[in-house]
């Protein structure tokens, strides 16, 4: 059924409107009754139950950053049967991103390119939220909180701009990441460099004061600067590391190269990504102790990609594009899949 509906109807339509319509539907799927109903179709068999950074995930299969990033849909995403969902990027400073069209779909490539640009409502407004889901859900997946720089905030004063919203977050997150890795953020790449990202990690390791804390790296940087990264986050006492973010090559694709270029500049995300994402996890893995979390995200679509990443040495694993090829039962599929 989603297959037609996504060749007849959300592939002629923009692909931001297509998700947010998307999320409407997320969004009534968390309130009860219909909650009720989707958690009995999609609830993760016990089997599945996962352990990592002190928490306990229902799956080890969840939603990455920039599908939900006002904190909108944890509940309907948690009744599809996702076991964690990191929300935002969450910023400081709210702010619109960058202009529309800015999300676009290669579908010969099952990818993705977006230049959204950290689009969100700020962090008081995502406090706001996160509040609110706490009290009310008697059930809900662990909430990851992905924070990033305000595009106003110049690149010296980083550091104090990711505390701001540390300090608002952290206290609400079952475990917090820093977005240093965006492509669509001017200057954001270079606070991955060693001797920049030293402090900025160590001034909001201090704010989150004792939430699990991650960095989210990129899967264009140099693989003996992924070392450092690893090496450093280790040094520092982080939970984990996320691999990887999206990257700006554009190599090896099947899509018309018009329709690539006219898609411009962005972070491309989906099957593409897949080979990289798994090279830097392997790499990761093997640079950091058993006990360091390392959550997998990059070309992530079915079953077998979930357990290959796991057997590659990822605690959790989490996925965003393949949803708008999937529909939403993809998470069913996945966990159904690690089951069997």
């Amino acid at each position: 059924m989603y297959p037609f509906l996504f060749r007849t109807v959300l592939s002629r339509m923009d692909a931001e409107t297509a998700h947010h319509a998307g999320m409407l539907v997320i969004r009534v799927l968390g309130v009860p009754p219909f909650a009720w109903a989707t958690r009995a179709l999609t609830r993760p068999a016990p089997q599945l139950r996962t352990e990592a950074m002190g928490l306990v995930f229902d799956s080890p299969f969840g939603v990455a950053a920039g599908f939900d990033k006002n904190v909108v849909g944890v509940r309907g995403l948690t009744a599809l049967g996702f076991g964690h969902v990191e929300v935002g990027t969450v910023t400081a400073v709210p702010q619109e991103g960058n202009p529309r069209p800015r999300l676009f779909r290669l579908i010969p490539d099952r990818a993705v390119v977006n230049r959204m640009g950290f689009n969100n409502r700020g962090a008081e407004a995502a406090a706001r939220r996160l509040r609110r889901v706490r009290r009310r859900a008697r059930h809900r997946a662990v909430i990851g909180v992905n924070i990033g720089k305000s595009r106003v905030v110049d690149v010296a004063d980083a550091t104090a701009d990711y505390v701001r919203s540390t300090t608002l977050l952290a206290p609400l997150a079952d475990y917090l990441a820093v977005n240093v890795s965006s492509p669509n953020t001017p200057g954001l790449r270079g606070l991955q460099a060693v001797q920049t990202l030293r402090p900025l990690l160590q001034a909001v390791q201090d704010a989150a004061a004792g939430t699990p804390l991650l960095v989210k790296i990129a899967p264009d940087l140099p693989d003996d600067e992924i070392d450092a990264v690893a090496r450093l986050a280790v040094e520092l006492g982080l939970a984990g590391i996320i691999v990887t973010n999206t990257t700006i090559s554009r190599a090896g694709l099947a899509t018309d190269p018009a329709v690539v270029a006219a898609a411009g500049e962005g972070g491309l995300s989906g099957a593409p990504l897949k080979a990289r994402s798994l090279e830097v996890l392997r790499r990761v893995r093997a640079v950091v102790p058993a006990a360091f979390t390392v959550i997998s995200v990059g070309g992530v679509e079915t079953a077998d990609d979930v357990r290959e990443r796991l057997d590659a040495g990822a605690d959790l694993v989490q996925g965003y594009t393949a949803f708008l090829y999937r529909g939403a039962l993809w998470a069913r599929q996945i966990n159904r899949g690690l089951r069997r």
